[in-house]
């Protein structure tokens, strides 16, 4: 299947997914999504045992595409909870991916980027990759990773990043536990790929089991998480704040708060 956001190519038994928007950061656009989603059900399909997810250009992911947020304004509730929906189930998609996943943060990861490259099973970092949940800075909440992140963390580690909306480097985001390895810029992709052959020496009804086990621990909380993270989500786009936010981002001036 031919993809215009990204770059799917296999290789002894290895797919490599790559957000291929270099001009926007890799941003996440609802076409990315859209994509995004039909090629994890390709690769879920195929004969390769290991996925890497990376990024083209000097970014990973800068997260949510603001133009596609700013056409938010004005939607109804019910019309923002759907797309809210369809944001969380591309991250549940990659937290509960049949096969192992590994991502590959070549440069920032920045909220639903930090989203896409943390909650993969592995993921290796170059020194200069950035990571945050920068969210309320923009009068946005990051409800749906709020979910994932609680699991990994831990709430004070948690309160922390999502509440400051601060962005660490990849020494701290590995001592936090977002990165399980920080790698030298040219070695980060063969890295993965050594990682990946490693992976694939094992059962592949193993590890697909063992991802099963472990990911269904989550469900039932989960569930109840992530109904609320899309009522949240959906909520705080009808707000002054989120206007603003998006706003005075694009025009590039300090936002007017209101509280409303």
């Amino acid at each position: 299947m031919p993809y215009a956001t990204l770059q799917l190519v296999y290789d002894s038994g290895i797919a490599t997914l790559t957000l291929n928007r270099p001009e926007k950061r890799n941003a996440i656009s609802f076409q990315l999504i859209d994509e995004l989603m039909n090629a994890l059900a390709e690769v879920a399909q195929s004969n390769a045992g290991v996925m890497i997810l990376t990024g083209a250009g000097k970014a990973f992911c800068s997260g949510m595409d603001l133009e596609d947020l700013r056409g938010l304004i004005g939607r109804s509730n019910e019309q923002n909870k759907k797309e809210s929906e369809t944001m969380a189930k591309m991250f549940r998609t990659i937290y509960e991916f049949p096969k192992p996943t590994i991502a590959a943060v070549n440069g920032a990861a920045l909220a639903g980027g930090t989203g896409l490259a943390t909650l993969c099973d592995f993921t290796l970092a170059v020194p200069d990759a950035k990571f945050g949940y920068t969210e309320v800075k923009i009068g946005f909440i990051p409800a749906i990773v709020s979910s994932f992140l609680l699991r990994q963390l831990g709430e004070k580690q948690a309160r922390d990043l999502l509440l400051t909306g601060r962005i660490v480097d990849a020494e701290d985001a590995q001592r936090l536990g977002l990165v399980n390895e920080v790698v030298e810029p040219e070695k980060l992709m063969q890295h993965a790929r050594d990682l990946a052959t490693q992976l694939l020496q094992n059962s592949p009804a193993s590890l697909s089991a063992t991802k099963r086990l472990l990911s269904g621990y989550a469900i039932p909380r989960l569930d109840a998480q992530l109904k609320a993270a899309v009522e949240e989500n959906a909520a705080i786009r009808q707000t002054d704040d989120f206007r603003e936010g998006l706003s005075s981002f694009l025009e590039k001036r300090r936002p007017n708060w209101t509280g409303k």
